[in-house]
């Protein structure tokens, strides 16, 4: 099953997980990444570096002309986006982690994203559930070099 930019893909049980492993990745909807989303990540996070919140120093001193998205504040949004384009339908889902992540290039402010996420397992779990690893990549319209890839684990309980 393979979903576009503006179509949900939705499961309801393991098996119909399992089917994703070697289908077309999910891409989701491209999102802006403005100065005020960076702005409250700095105040979540105490991380008020001048290269995030400072445009005007940034456009001055910065090697990329101008703030930059926290690259934590990049991956944070895999979730989100990830959302955008699957809906599981069960009892539980967590976060369980991630793995290989790299910053591949930055998050100029003001940049849309946007996810592709392709199933690379589906692995049985403890309590019934099931374990399944994406390999993520998150690219900025207008660039050939993803920003951010990652290989993000999931569990669901149904």
């Amino acid at each position: 099953m393979t979903a576009s930019a503006a179509t949900i893909a939705a499961f309801d049980n393991a098996e119909a997980l399992r089917a994703l492993v070697g289908a077309e990745p999910l891409v989701s909807e491209w999102l802006s990444v403005d100065q005020d989303r960076v702005n409250r990540f700095a105040e979540a996070t105490g991380d008020h570096q001048w290269i995030h919140v400072d445009p005007e120093q940034a456009k001055r001193e910065s090697p990329f002309g101008g703030p930059v998205a926290h690259g934590f504040l990049t991956l944070s949004l895999i979730p989100a986006l990830l959302g955008k384009v699957v809906r599981i339908e069960q009892r539980m889902g967590v976060n369980y982690g991630l793995n290989r992540v790299r910053f591949m290039s930055p998050v100029l402010v003001g940049s849309s994203l946007r996810g592709k996420f392709a199933v690379e397992s589906v692995t049985d779990v403890e309590n019934g559930g099931v374990q399944l690893a994406w390999n993520v990549t998150l690219e900025r319209q207008g660039s050939e070099r993803p920003v951010c890839v990652a290989e993000f684990i999931t569990r669901h309980y149904f």
